[in-house]
């Protein structure tokens, strides 16, 4: 970087950084202003004034990598770890369309991400008149993947159309905007000298009169239970005390450590095993705060619930869609609580077993668990153990070894350590790895990952080692997309069509990219090749060799749709 005194005459008081003297370099001295410190993206030519502003200030960490698909995930998971807002930057048409499958997991789970891309001259923009890297319906499917889209017009409408997108992102609900930024507009000198300040995030409020009522429910039931999802990630204090107060829990993977995953009266994320089962059957009060209840963590919404059932949540278009509830709370989760405990009692009148039954009942159902690993019971074991005790953030792709322990039996200790692909799409975790690593660098990020999801991810390690980010790559490689040909075995008659992968030599590979690699072939040895790796500096791939170990003692096929339910991705 140049030296600003030499480039530039002109100072900005707060940060010391230029004033800028393009569009491009007041948006990144807006981004600044707004708190944003790091932006994950890749590099283009329409996007080059946004980035030279970047560069120049000084004041923004720019993450190059490899892909925007990755860039995306790695906002993603940075956003989810460090409780602010992620930013991507990506080019026109095709680079924001290959953002397109990472922007969609972020909206699952309500991501609150920036994304910033760009767009033709506004001269071609929309006209379909085919200039270089035009898509004319690029606003069309920006709206599909968005909770919101924007985009900047002018010089003079920057700063409050940034500031408009980056409340939404953070309002709630939060979510995943895009904002669109002509690539003339970034090369137009600014018009005002105006500043960006952080927004206010707008929270819905419930009404008292609700809360009241919910009160009385709260205050007549013997065996109440609150079921937590990701919209309740902010309430973790209150959802304490009210378990604290007689309230049983469970969460659903994406709500895991809102309340503390070894509170004896928590279910955790075992929610709809047999054992859970069972307990709803004894509940005569659920209150669902922001979760979807999704299919996959209900039996396709036919796991049974208690019969009373309330759900609180921001998102008013939730209201109801996958169970009938008795009644519905738009709000703020952290804030309805809160107000709820108020009314409430310092301890209720609830069943004194209730406790008890919930620790028995997710006893029993981590120990199926358990009996269905074999040998990998040791790495099980062994994660529990560490991931909790040292607050890593727990990172997951789609993998066998995750829909079977990595997301419920390996505990997480605060509830934005825990970041999974809740949509389903395999190949995001090497990315996701690298956004959480960023956003906590004190302690390592555990990321577990399989072979086939490795290789649709594969280009972002080298940006994990340009980075030298801190992370273990937990690579289990058993050769095969293993759950297709799990489900082909158990539906298809064993017939194994397309799901026999060439599998690269992950030594090679990491050597010819400088990035540390471990292999382990006896499960006995992955406890001290693990606790090595989470001392070593910088990103660490440790590479499980399932064909050498050996299958699970149940093979995984799948979440499960109606039956029984003992695992789900």
């Amino acid at each position: 970087m140049r030296s600003l005194a030499a480039s530039h005459a002109s100072f900005d008081e707060p940060h010391g950084a230029l004033v800028p003297d393009t569009v491009g370099g007041q948006i990144a001295r807006a981004l600044a202003d707004l708190g944003v410190t790091t932006v994950f993206g890749v590099i283009s030519i329409h996007n080059m004034p946004i980035l030279d502003g970047i560069a120049e200030q000084g004041l923004i960490r720019f993450v190059p990598a490899r892909g925007e698909a990755g860039a995306m995930n790695m906002a993603d998971a940075y956003a989810r770890v460090s409780g602010g807002l992620g930013v991507v930057l990506t080019s026109t048409g095709t680079a924001a369309g290959n953002a397109a499958g990472g922007q969609a997991e972020a909206l699952t789970v309500g991501s609150p991400v920036l994304h910033i891309t760009t767009q033709v001259d506004l001269s071609h923009a929309d006209r379909d008149r085919a200039p270089i890297h035009d898509v004319p319906k690029q606003p069309e499917m920006l709206k599909g993947i968005s909770k919101a889209t924007f985009r900047i017009w002018d010089a003079a409408s920057v700063i409050g159309t940034l500031t408009a997108a980056a409340s939404a992102a953070l309002s709630a609900p939060t979510g995943p905007v895009s904002l669109e930024v002509p690539v003339d507009v970034q090369r137009a000198k600014p018009v005002t000298a105006a500043r960006a300040y952080p927004p206010v995030i707008v929270r819905p409020i419930a009404a008292d009169a609700a809360i009241d009522e919910l009160a009385e429910r709260v205050k007549a039931a013997k065996r109440p239970m609150i079921w937590l999802g990701g919209g309740a990630r902010g309430a973790s204090k209150e959802a304490t005390e009210l378990v604290d107060r007689g309230f049983g829990a469970v969460t659903s993977t994406t709500g895991r450590g809102v309340v503390p995953e070894d509170n004896a009266a928590s279910l955790g994320a075992f929610n709809m095993t047999p054992e859970a089962a069972q307990i709803y059957t004894t509940c005569d009060l659920m209150i669902v705060i922001g979760s979807k209840l999704r299919g996959n963590e209900t039996r396709d919404n036919k796991l049974p619930l208690p019969g009373q059932l309330v759900q609180i949540d921001a998102d008013a278009g939730r209201c109801g869609k996958n169970y009938p509830v008795e009644q519905f709370i738009h709000g703020d989760a952290a804030d309805t609580l809160a107000r709820l405990l108020d009314r409430l009692p310092a301890r209720l009148d609830t069943d004194p077993s209730f406790p008890h039954d919930i620790a028995s009942a997710r006893a029993r159902a981590e120990g199926a668990l358990r009996g269905r690993l074999g040998p990998y019971q040791v790495i099980a074991d062994h994660l529990l153990a560490r991931v909790i005790a040292g607050r890593h953030p727990w990172v997951r792709d789609v993998t066998i070894s995750n829909s079977t322990f990595g997301n419920r039996y390996v505990t997480v200790a605060a509830p934005n350590l825990g970041v999974h692909a809740a949509g389903g799409g395999i190949g995001q975790g090497i990315a996701m790895g690298i956004g959480a690593a960023i956003a906590s660098p004190d302690a390592k990020t555990v990321c577990l990952v399989g072979d086939g999801g490795a290789m649709l991810g594969m280009a972002e390690l080298i940006t994990a080692v340009d980075e030298n980010a801190p992370i273990v790559y937990v690579l289990m490689n058993d050769a095969a997309y293993g759950v297709i040909q799990n489900i082909q075995d158990a539906q298809y008659e064993g017939r194994r069509h397309y799901s026999a992968l060439k599998t690269p030599n992950f030594a090679k590979l990491c050597d010819a990219i400088d990035m540390p690699h471990v292999r382990v072939g006896e499960i006995d040895a992955f406890p001290d090749a693990f606790d090595t790796a989470l001392k070593a500096d910088g990103p660490v791939v440790l590479e499980v060799d399932m064909v050498a170990i050996g299958p699970f003692a149940e093979a995984f096929a799948g979440p499960p749709a109606g039956a029984a339910g003992k695992a789900n991705s």
